[in-house]
Parts: C-alpha cells; sequence; structure tokens
C-alpha cells in the first residue's frame, strides 16, 4: 500500500525541486530525512517536512485500517515534483520598456511504500564483509610478480626551427 503527502504551491521552480527529490528517490526513509537535513538547497526543509508527513500519514492509515505497517521498513516510492501556475512579473528595463518574466510554482507530491526487503539497518558490520581464508591461519600470502624494468625514453629533441626576431 502506498501513502502519499502533497505540498500544492510551493514557491519554488520544479527543476530546483526535482534536484533535491532525485537526492532522496528510492531510499529508506530514515536514510532520505538524514540526506535531507544536511543538504544545502533551499527547498530540502519543506521536502522533510512532506515526507515527515507522508510518514505520519502511513503511521496513522496503517493504525485506523488494522494493518501490519513496519515503519523501519518504509522507502520513497515517487517523489515528483510537478508545474504550477505561473506569476507573470514585469522588470524595467531600458528606454521605458519592460521585460516580462514568469515566477515558476510547483506542486510536490511524495508516496512511501513498504518495502520486504529491508530490514533493520543497512549497515554491515566488517565480520561480514571479511573474506573468508581457506586453509591455515599462519600461512603467509603469495609474492606478486616482479614487474619488468621499464624502456628509458629518449631525450626530447629541441626545436630546431627559425629563430624570430624581436620586434
Amino acid at each position: 500500500m502506498e501513502f502519499t503527502a502533497k505540498a500544492n504551491f510551493v514557491r519554488v521552480s520544479p527543476q530546483k525541486a526535482r534536484l533535491v527529490l532525485d537526492l532522496i528517490k528510492g531510499q529508506r526513509v530514515e536514510d532520505a530525512l538524514n540526506t535531507l537535513l544536511f543538504t544545502k538547497k533551499g527547498i530540502a526543509p519543506a521536502i522533510y517536512k512532506l515526507v515527515h508527513s507522508a510518514m505520519d500519514n502511513a503511521n496513522y492509515l496503517s493504525n485506523e485500517k488494522g494493518l501490519d505497517l513496519d515503519l523501519d521498513r518504509l522507502y520513497v516510492k515517487k517523489a515528483i515534483a510537478n508545474d504550477g501556475p505561473r506569476m507573470k512579473r514585469i522588470r524595467p528595463a531600458p528606454m521605458g520598456r519592460a521585460f516580462r518574466y514568469q515566477r515558476r510554482i510547483s506542486h510536490i507530491e511524495i508516496s512511501l511504500a513498504e518495502k520486504p526487503g529491508f530490514q533493520g539497518s543497512t549497515a554491515t558490520t566488517v565480520e561480514d564483509e571479511a573474506p573468508k581464508a581457506k586453509g591455515a591461519k599462519g600461512a603467509k600470502a603469495k609474492k606478486a610478480p616482479a614487474k619488468k624494468a621499464a624502456a628509458k625514453k629518449a631525450p626530447a629533441k629541441k626545436f630546431a626551427g627559425k629563430k624570430t626576431a624581436k620586434r
């Protein structure tokens, strides 16, 4: 089941919002919140609130409908920023003219879902990553073969062209 949260009419361009949303797509909710805390973009706090709201929605709906939901296994399934209406503005230009520009607004939507593969933390221990040695513990490692000596390069030739006169 998906749990969504939407923020409409956010005063940031969708292009700038997508930069931050692409960072958290597919991440666990806990990792996504940590990523947003340390992201130096102006929209990051608003997206943080939105992810937190989606997590609260998931908690509320699971209690309301009696679902067996593990909040540690939630991940960001969908994070999109759509265009909203544009505000037309005018900037003064030389010779009494005016240039038009548009302030962009975005609608941001985040969906969370429960992933069956996630269990607890994704951190691995040193024991998991260490390769298991075959044979005796005190066996010495083989030496790498010696490299052949590199051939010496001939000295570079100096430019033997015409000398130009100073002007």
